[in-house]
């Protein structure tokens, strides 16, 4: 097992951990076009750098960040990140990966069929929804934004998956694989076509793979999606609020908080402690209090919430809305991070998906303020 201490990458402290958190909630210019994901499910606008060595995703693309104070700046052969004037770390901008260059036999471009976040490949593996267009839509989301801007294919094959993270990992070091997807009519919800193309991929690469889903209807199907080797599942409440998740996701919100902690719990048992994450979006009008008691609860049963701010898309049913304060978002993180290690969580033991790559949060450095053997940095804090 690893500690936060030796988590690969990055800084610790308290003031790079804010750091993040600042650049999560403004945003950041750039000087020149970088690669990025603008649309797609859940929160996107997603620029990717890594910031004195840590992964971080921002926003980009949105009007609100024409105000943010960070820019990042080209310095002769390298970059750096600016706060107005003041350079304040370093930055490096990943190339174009190799891999976008290929295409399949039928001329499918890979990039059509996955990209690579950072370190990480990412597929959303039927990219239409049953809620999309309807009153059951997801207010944050923009699963078929890109599929109306022709950057992806309606579904992706098993086989094309494979192809894409065989190439993924030789030739750009993917290290993980994460595979989502629009929910389906269906009962299992897309689980287990998700588990379908896992399989396909884990055969060809080794690498580990999170399948990300909403709770099937019959529970028996996070075992079979297991036996398909998957490692570990986001199964995404988005918010714990009932009135929010009313108004922000209303199919999930029919499923209901205690319908995920039902489903969390059989999928603890299932894929194990730390392997089971959920996204927990602030900034849609949460209660804070209600939030942090309803993510202890899942750090109780083994589950890792991988809080984030809203990060509003453009071209979706929240674009107008703005990310959360920066204090707002480091003061939850404060609240519930102490938690997640004292439970024996944490980013550097989940072994693929978002909490793997950690890029869009600021949790695993505050993580890193945690000292395990010893006196807690960031002292365990009671629900308020």
């Amino acid at each position: 097992m690893g500690t936060p201490a030796e988590a690969e990458g990055g800084h610790g402290g308290f003031a790079f951990a804010t750091l993040l958190t600042e650049l999560q909630s403004y945003g950041v210019r750039v000087d020149e076009p970088i690669e990025a994901r603008t649309s797609g499910a859940g929160p996107a606008d997603a620029g990717m750098v890594y910031v004195d060595g840590t992964p971080v995703t921002f926003p980009f693309a949105s009007e609100f960040v024409a105000d943010s104070p960070f820019v990042i700046r080209r310095e002769g052969n390298g970059w750096g990140l600016y706060r107005d004037d003041r350079r304040i770390a370093s930055a490096a901008i990943p190339p174009r990966p190799r891999f976008y260059e290929l295409a399949t036999a039928d001329g499918i471009p890979y990039w059509k069929i996955a990209l690579l976040h950072l370190d990480s490949l990412a597929s959303t593996v039927i990219q239409t929804c049953a809620y999309w267009g309807n009153e059951d839509q997801c207010r944050f989301c923009g699963i078929e934004l890109s599929l109306e801007a022709g950057r992806t294919i309606p579904v992706k094959r098993p086989e094309q998956l494979a192809e894409v993270a065989v190439a993924a990992k030789a030739l750009d070091g993917a290290v993980d694989v994460t595979l989502t997807t629009g929910s389906t009519r269906g009962p299992d919800k897309g689980a287990l076509y998700v588990g379908r193309c896992a399989q396909a991929v884990k055969e060809a690469t080794g690498l580990h793979v999170q399948a990300q889903f909403e709770p099937p209807e019959d529970l028996s199907v996070l075992e079979r999606v297991k036996e398909m080797g998957v490692d570990t599942v986001g199964i995404h409440v988005e918010s714990f609020d009932p009135q929010v998740l009313a108004f922000v996701a209303p199919a999930k919100a029919r499923t209901g908080v205690e319908g995920y902690f039902a489903c969390w719990e059989r999928a603890v048992e299932i894929f194990g402690p730390g392997q089971v994450t959920t996204y927990v979006i602030l900034g849609m009008g949460e209660d804070p209090d209600l939030t942090v008691e309803a993510c202890l609860r899942a750090v109780g049963i083994g589950v890792y919430p991988f809080v984030v701010p809203l990060r509003p898309m453009p071209g979706t049913l929240m674009a107008g809305v703005l990310p959360p304060p920066p204090n707002y978002v480091e003061s939850m993180y404060r609240q519930i991070v102490p938690h997640v290690v004292a439970r024996g969580l944490g980013s550097w033991d989940v072994s693929a998906g978002c909490a793997r790559c950690r890029a869009c949060s600021a949790m695993s450095a505050f993580e890193r303020t945690v000292d395990v053997p010893g006196r807690r940095h960031l002292p365990l804090l009671e629900v308020r």
